[in-house]
Parts: C-alpha cells; structure tokens; sequence
C-alpha cells in the first residue's frame, strides 16, 4: 500500500519536473508545440478540409502563393488542378504521421522484444537472432522498400510494414546492448536471488532501465522514416493518388518547378521543420532522461522559476 501510494505521489510530481524541463529549453518547447499541431492536423485534417483539398478548380491552377484577398485555405496557392496547397498540405498531414508512426511502433516493439531475448537469453539463441538482424542490414532499406512495393503494389499498409522492417535491427541492436550490460548489475543479479522468473526479471526490471534510450531512438527514427516514405512517395512507387503524403505532393509539382515553386516548396518545407522539430525534441529527451546530464536543464528551469 506504501509503494503504490508513493507511486501515485510521484507520477504527477514527474511529469511536474519534466514540463519545467522543457521550459527550460526554448527550442525543445517550440518543436513540441508545432508537433502538437501537427498531431492536431493528422486528427482532425481529413474531416475539416477533406473535400476542399480535393475539388479541383481548373480556373485557379497553379495559382501563385501570397493571396490574401482570398479564403486563408488559398495563402500557400494551388496545384495543377486548383486544389489549395495549405488545405492538401492539412489532410495529408494524417497519411504521413500514419506511415511513420505505425513503421516506428512495429519496429520498435518487434525489435526490442528479440533485442531483450538475444541479451539475455543463451548464445546460440543470441547468435541466430543477431544473424536475422545481419540479414535484414545488408540490404540497402529503400532497395528492399522499392523492390517488395514494385511486387505487392503500393499501400499504406504495405509501405508501413517494409519501412518497419527495415529499422528492426536498429532496435535489436540497442536493446541487445544494454541488456548485456544491465543484466550484469546488483539490482538484476538480486532479483535472480529471489526467484525472478526471466520473463519477470526482462519486463519488471530489464525493460524501464532500456526504455528511456529507445524513447529517444524512436523519436529520431520516427523523422528517418517520414523522409524515407517521402523518398518513396517521390519516387513514385509510395502511396498513390487519390490519397496524399507530403512526399507525393513534392513529387507532383517537381515538373513545375521552373514556374510554380510552391507545388514543392510547401510540402517540402512541412517535412523539413517536422523532422527539425523531432531532432530537437529527441536532443532534449537524451538529456531530459539522462540522470547523469539532466541537471543542465533543472538548474535553468529552476531559475526561470
């Protein structure tokens, strides 16, 4: 009952310290308010600006940026067919986030899983699973993305599952690594004393020490991924028209580069400042859940207090 109450105390007084800590960082705080945004648009875009992003307007094709006398949908211009840029640029906001998402959390859990069995278990165990992750790591990611996409078509379910396994072993690798150096410690070596089952001793004890590292991992991966299946998309062998990413947008407008900039440049610039913001939150996080570096950003958020 204690510990259960004492958990209940420290939760909220964690999140406390971790909110003053990104005060702290003004440059941390900016990239979490404009990826909150971008979770906002990703939720809401398709229902808000669905049919307008997609009614086409053969009168305003190409229609140039900075048009404030018209509906703010229409400040970023038009497309070829005279849909608003800012509107496609809102809907496809939930394509794009959905893609990385989903590829980062497959391959996160998928990894961390053999990553935890490959470090603790026995070494032919480790052996075969790290040959896996050899395996899956000398191919180049996008050859392996373009090659099972040309064979299976595009989809957003089939690119989420290639971009996935393609970043397993980064995972794998990690987790691996800190288990070997974790399970060597007091805390473990006591928990085996007392009767800890594996299971229990990976989960209970191994598990939240690993997972501040792979949160961080994730985050940086979550932007890899976002310009990999922008890549893709670009390429022409991503998510196809009727639906929209960022990076089939850019591919869209690449043949009228010479006379309607914007076709690119909009969605360009919302990958370029979203994975911006990721790096910066993912620096702040490495530190953030750092004990040994976390007091740099307590002794600033104490004396912005």
């Amino acid at each position: 009952m204690f510990i259960e109450a004492t958990a209940v105390i420290e939760e909220p007084h964690v999140a406390k310290r971790m909110f003053r800590m990104l005060l702290a960082d003004k440059f941390a705080l900016c990239a979490a308010i404009f990826l909150f945004v971008i979770l906002i648009m990703a939720i809401i875009g398709p229902s808000w600006l669905g049919d307008l992003a997609t009614k086409q307007n053969l009168r305003g094709r190409n229609a140039a940026p900075f048009d404030f006398e018209k509906a703010w949908v229409w400040w970023m211009g038009a497309d070829a067919l005279g849909r608003p840029l800012l509107a496609r640029i809102i809907v496809a906001t939930q394509n794009t986030v959905m893609v990385a998402a989903g590829a980062v959390l497959i391959s996160a859990i998928t990894g961390t899983v053999l990553g935890l069995i490959a470090g603790f278990s026995s070494p032919r165990v480790s052996q075969i699973i790290m040959r896996l992750a050899d395996v899956i790591m000398s191919f180049p990611s996008l050859l392996i993305a373009v090659i099972v996409l040309y064979i299976l078509g595009s989809s957003i379910l089939n690119l989420m599952m290639v971009l996935a396994t393609t970043r397993i072993p980064v995972y794998l690798r990690t987790t691996r690594a800190e288990v070997l150096e974790i399970r060597e410690r007091m805390f473990v070596q006591a928990a085996r004393v007392m009767g800890a089952s594996s299971k229990r001793i990976l989960f209970r004890h191994i598990l939240p020490v690993v997972f501040p590292t792979l949160t961080t991992l994730a985050t940086l991966d979550f932007a890899y991924v976002m310009l990999a299946e922008s890549a893709l998309s670009f390429l022409g062998i991503g998510i196809q028209p009727p639906e929209i990413t960022w990076g089939l947008m850019i591919s869209q407008g690449r043949q009228y580069l010479t006379n309607a900039w914007w076709l690119s440049f909009w969605p360009g610039l919302a990958i370029i400042l979203t994975t911006m913001s990721l790096n910066l939150l993912s620096n702040w996080m490495r530190i953030a859940l750092d004990p040994v570096q976390r007091w740099r950003l307590e002794m600033k958020g104490s004396k912005h207090g």
